[in-house]
C-alpha cells in the first residue's frame, strides 16, 4: 500500500472522527411521567437540573422549584436563561440555580381555567383547581421524593397559564411561594367576577411575590391592560403592609413574543439584589442586612450564596491589613453555620485559621472537610502538615 493511499485513509478516518464529534448530542433536560389520580391521565414533564448537581461535593444542595405551565412552549428558552442567569458565567450569578420542571399539555382550557365557561357549544373548562391539586398534590410530591428539591417553589403561566397562575396566587392556600402571570387571559373575568375575586383574597397572598405582565394586543389592547392594572392596582390597595410585586407593560412585544422577556424581567425583579459582587460588600452588617431585605421581600430565608460568602473572606483574608484579616473569619464561620455540610466552606476555614496562626482550629477544620469528603487532596495534605508542627 502506498504511503499516499495511507495517507488518505488516515485523513478520511479524521474525517469521520470529527463528524462523529460534530454530531455529538447537547442534552438540556430528561422526560418523565406520572399517572395522576386527580386528572385520572398520565401526564408527562420534562426536568432541566442546575449544572451543579452532578457536581463533586455539592450533594448538600438543594434548589428552589420553578414550574412551567404550556412547558413545550417555554422549556428550551427558561431553562437556557436560567442557567445562564444562575451558573456563574461572566460572573453572572443574579439568581438562585433551579430546577426547571415543564409540564406538557393535555387539555390546556380545561387545567387553566379556575372557573367554568359558560358556551353555546358545550366545553371543556373549568378545571383549574383540579390541575393545581394535581400540581400540588401529585407532581411536587414526587420531585420533592426524587430530587433535592428546596421548599421555594415558583409558577410561571402565559395567557391561560397566567390565569390560572394569577388565580394561585389569591387562594388563600398554595405551595407555590412566587408567581410570573404573563399577558394572561381574563377575558372571562369581568368588573363583577373580578371584585368578587378580590374580596375573597386573604392576607395570605401577600406573603407571595406576584410578577404580572401585559404585552400589546393592538386594538384590543386597552381592554387587556386595563384588566391586568385594575387587578394590580385592587390588590396593590387591599395589601395590608409592603406590596411584593411588579406589573410592567411591554409595548413592543405581542401576546406571542412576550414570554421570554417577561420571564427574564419577572425573575430579575423577584431576585433583584441577589448578584451583588463581593466588591461591593464592605462589612457582615451590610450583606446580612442586604439580604434580609431580599428574603423579606420573598418572604423565605435566602441565606447569601456560598460563593459569594467565600469571595468576600478571601478579600479580607487576603489584605496586609491584621484587622482586616481577622473580619474574614466570620464571613468563613457563616459558611460553616449556613452549609455545615460544604467540605469547601470548612476548608475554606481552616485556612483563615491557619493564616491567623490558630493551627488546633485549623487542624479541626480541615478534619472536618476531610469528613465530609475523604477524597479532598487539599485538606488532607494540611492536615499533614500542620500534625508534623505539633
Amino acid at each position: 500500500m502506498s504511503k499516499n493511499i495511507l495517507l488518505l485513509i488516515f485523513f478520511l478516518s479524521g474525517i469521520q472522527i470529527i463528524k462523529a464529534q460534530e454530531t455529538k448530542e447537547i442534552s438540556i433536560g430528561t422526560v418523565h411521567q406520572i399517572h395522576s389520580d386527580q386528572l385520572n391521565e398520565d401526564r408527562e414533564y420534562w426536568v432541566n437540573l442546575p449544572e451543579s448537581y452532578h457536581e463533586k461535593g455539592s450533594s448538600y444542595k438543594r434548589y428552589p422549584l420553578l414550574i412551567l405551565l404550556d412547558g413545550n412552549a417555554h422549556f428550551r428558552s427558561i431553562t437556557g436563561m436560567v442557567n445562564y442567569m444562575s451558573s456563574g458565567y461572566n460572573g453572572n450569578r443574579v439568581i438562585p440555580e433551579m430546577i426547571v420542571v415543564a409540564i406538557q399539555n393535555v387539555d390546556r382550557r380545561r387545567d387553566f381555567t379556575p372557573d367554568k365557561i359558560i358556551t353555546v357549544r358545550e366545553n371543556t373548562s373549568g378545571g383549574g383547581e383540579q390541575f393545581l391539586s394535581f400540581l400540588e398534590e401529585e407532581l411536587i410530591p414526587e420531585l420533592d421524593a426524587n430530587y433535592r428539591t428546596d421548599s421555594y417553589r415558583i409558577l410561571f403561566g402565559h395567557s391561560l397559564g397566567g390565569l390560572l397562575a394569577t388565580h394561585a396566587y389569591m387562594k388563600e392556600k398554595t405551595l407555590f411561594n412566587a408567581f410570573i402571570a404573563v399577558d394572561p387571559s381574563f377575558g372571562t373575568w369581568d368588573a363583577e367576577t373580578m371584585d368578587q375575586k378580590l374580596e375573597a383574597v386573604t392576607d395570605q397572598s401577600y406573603q407571595r411575590y406576584l410578577y404580572l405582565a401585559t404585552a400589546n394586543w393592538g386594538k384590543r389592547n386597552i381592554r387587556n391592560r386595563d384588566r391586568h392594572v385594575r387587578l394590580y392596582e385592587s390588590l396593590h390597595s387591599k395589601s395590608p403592609a409592603e406590596f411584593f410585586a411588579k406589573y410592567e407593560y411591554f409595548e413592543q412585544e405581542n401576546h406571542g413574543s412576550v414570554p421570554p422577556i417577561a420571564f427574564y424581567q419577572g425573575i430579575s425583579s423577584m431576585f433583584e439584589g441577589y448578584g451583588i459582587s463581593y466588591r461591593d460588600i464592605q462589612s457582615m452588617d451590610q450583606m446580612l442586612q442586604h439580604f434580609q431585605l431580599i428574603s423579606q421581600r420573598l418572604s423565605y430565608d435566602f441565606h447569601p450564596p456560598e460563593y459569594l460568602v467565600n469571595r468576600v473572606g478571601y478579600g479580607f483574608l487576603q489584605s496586609r491589613n491584621p484587622e482586616e484579616q481577622v473580619k474574614a473569619l466570620e464571613f468563613f464561620l457563616l459558611n460553616t453555620q449556613n452549609y455545615p455540610e460544604s467540605y469547601n466552606a470548612f476548608d475554606s476555614l481552616g485556612e483563615a485559621y491557619e493564616t491567623l496562626g490558630d493551627t488546633e482550629k485549623a487542624i479541626e477544620s480541615y478534619q472536618q472537610s476531610l469528613n465530609l469528603n475523604p477524597t479532598h487532596e487539599h485538606a488532607k495534605n494540611k492536615l499533614e502538615i500542620l500534625s508534623q508542627g505539633n
